[in-house]
C-alpha cells in the first residue's frame, strides 16, 4: 500500500483512480480543514461543559459520558454549519460540486483503555465499508480534531486489499439495519448486541499501515479498504470527523474499487447529497445498486 504525503499535485478525478488502486493519501491541516474542527471543538467544548474532553472519561461515570455523547454527536452531524464547512473543504480540494455527493460528517470518539468501546463509542475489528452496502467507488475522508497518537487512530491492513476475508456481509441489509439498529446506538454500554458484518477467519493484522494526521490533517482513502480501530491505550479519548463521498459519474460507470469479498445487499447511496444543493443521489441511480453486492 502507498500512502501519498500530501501530493503530487493531482486532479480530483487523477486522485480517485489511486483511490480505487489501493493507495492512500494525507494532506496537512488547510484553512477549511481546521475551520471544520474548530466548530467541533466548540460543540464538544460545550457538551463537556469545561471538562477537557480528552481526559473527561476519568471524571464521569460511563453511563453519563454516553449521554454527552448520544447528544453531541446527531448535533454536530444535523447542524447546518457542518455542512456548509464540509461543503468548502471538498470544494478546496477540487471535488467538482454538481459531480460530487457526500454523506453527513460524523463526529467519531475513542475512549482509552476500554471505557467505552460500544454502541455510541463502537471500536470497529476489521471491516471494509463496502461490507455495510456502501459502493465500491466509496471514498472515505477523515480528520482528527485534537492531536491524535499511533495509539489512538485507525489502521490499514494493505494485504486484504486483493485478498477476500471471509465475512458475514452476505447477511447484511442497509435497509433492514436502518429499520432496527442504526438510531440506538448510544442503548448499547458494554455489550453492543447489535448484527454487523464482521470477519469469519483469523485476520492477520500484520503487516499493518498505522497513518497519525495531525490536527486537521486529513486521510483519503477507498472504502474498500480493510481497517480497523487502534485498541486506545493512550490515555485520552480520540475524537475525529469522517464522511463519505463519491462522484456519480463513477458511481454509474461503475468506476470503482475492485470487489472481492462484498455481498451485502441494500444500498447507501440514498443518504448521499449533492455538494452544489444538497439535492439527494438520483432515484435511478440508486436503483441500480439494489441487490447483492
Amino acid at each position: 500500500m502507498t500512502v501519498i504525503f500530501s501530493g503530487p499535485l493531482l486532479t480530483d478525478e487523477e486522485r480517485r483512480t489511486r483511490l480505487y488502486g489501493g493507495q492512500v493519501f494525507l494532506y496537512p491541516a488547510r484553512p477549511e480543514s481546521l475551520a471544520l474542527i474548530e466548530f467541533a471543538r466548540e460543540l464538544i467544548g460545550a457538551a463537556f461543559r469545561g471538562l477537557d474532553p480528552e481526559t473527561a472519561q476519568y471524571e464521569l461515570p460511563v453511563e453519563k459520558f454516553a449521554a454527552i455523547l448520544a447528544e453531541l454527536k446527531p448535533k454536530f452531524i444535523h447542524h447546518p454549519r457542518s455542512k456548509e464547512l464540509l461543503r468548502a473543504l471538498l470544494l478546496s480540494f477540487g471535488c467538482d460540486a454538481d459531480r460530487t455527493y457526500f454523506d453527513v460528517p460524523r463526529m467519531r470518539s475513542s475512549t482509552s483503555d476500554y471505557y467505552l468501546t460500544t454502541g455510541i463509542a463502537y471500536a470497529f475489528h476489521p471491516h471494509r465499508d463496502t461490507w455495510y452496502s456502501a459502493p465500491l467507488s466509496q471514498i472515505n475522508w477523515w480528520i482528527p480534531i485534537y492531536e491524535v497518537v499511533p495509539e489512538n487512530v485507525m489502521t490499514f491492513h494493505p494485504r486484504y486489499w486483493s485478498a477476500p476475508v471471509k465475512n458475514g456481509s452476505a447477511g447484511y441489509d442497509y435497509y433492514e439495519w436502518n429499520r432496527t439498529s442504526r438510531f440506538n446506538a448510544a442503548q448499547h454500554i458494554g455489550t453492543d448486541t447489535r448484527e454487523q458484518p464482521k470477519p469469519e477467519e483469523p485476520v492477520e493484522l500484520d503487516p499493518r499501515v498505522t497513518v497519525v494526521p495531525e490536527p486537521g490533517g486529513v486521510m483519503i482513502f477507498s472504502g474498500n479498504q480493510l481497517h480497523s480501530s487502534v485498541p486506545n491505550t493512550s490515555g485520552k479519548t480520540r475524537f475525529s470527523i469522517d464522511f463519505r463521498t463519491v462522484n456519480v459519474d463513477d458511481v454509474i460507470a461503475r468506476r470503482e474499487a475492485p470487489n472481492v469479498d462484498c455481498a451485502c445487499t441494500g444500498t447507501t447511496l440514498r443518504d448521499f447529497l449533492r455538494v452544489s444543493d444538497q439535492e439527494r443521489m438520483p432515484e435511478d441511480v440508486a436503483l441500480a445498486y439494489e441487490g447483492k453486492g
